[in-house]
């Protein structure tokens, strides 16, 4: 399995084992990781047969001024930012561990202003690619109703009651 963590973490797939199909065929990712794992799905030449994308970031509702607005509260100070973009992720649970690794202002504009295409989606999809989304119904960092309606014409779409960004329910 290839798995890709979301933005700032590491380590982060312990939070989807329940979810996790263990299979050499299977690539996973989780919100940014989620961009990450549809990226790789394109170009990979081997064989696939499950794309899974867990609360895959999905911004491409959200108005411009929102995205400044993100942008330039990470330069003015990347920890604090980091840190209640965490916690935004667990709400409306309980705050639980996490590992993280170093950020570069351009995966954050990468992860707010990335696109996804319905075209490749279904490309994807039409070469026998399962394609699972999993969404949590209480997730405060994305958009859950627009990923919801973008994602369920080309995947099986899970909305996971009670659930936030990292799919747990407390």
């Amino acid at each position: 399995m290839v798995y890709y963590s979301g933005f700032s973490l590491k380590d982060d797939s312990s939070f989807f084992e329940k979810y996790l199909k263990q299979s050499d065929y299977n690539v996973a990712g989780f919100s940014y990781g989620a961009i990450k794992a549809f990226e790789y799905i394109l170009t990979c030449k081997e064989r696939i047969d499950t794309l899974q994308l867990f609360s895959p970031a999905f911004f491409q509702t959200k108005p411009q001024t929102f995205k400044r607005a993100q942008m330039m509260a990470y330069k003015k100070d990347k920890e604090k930012y980091l840190s209640q973009f965490i916690q935004g992720c667990f709400e409306p649970n309980e705050l639980k561990k996490t590992s993280h690794i170093s950020t570069k202002v351009s995966e954050l504009e990468e992860l707010l202003h990335y696109e996804w295409d319905s075209e490749k989606l279904k490309e994807i999809a039409s070469c026998g690619v399962q394609i699972e989304v999993y969404l949590g119904s209480e997730d405060k960092i994305i958009d859950v109703a627009g990923a919801k309606e973008f994602f369920l014409p080309y995947a099986t779409t899970y909305v996971i009651n009670g659930a936030n960004h990292f799919l747990q329910i407390d």
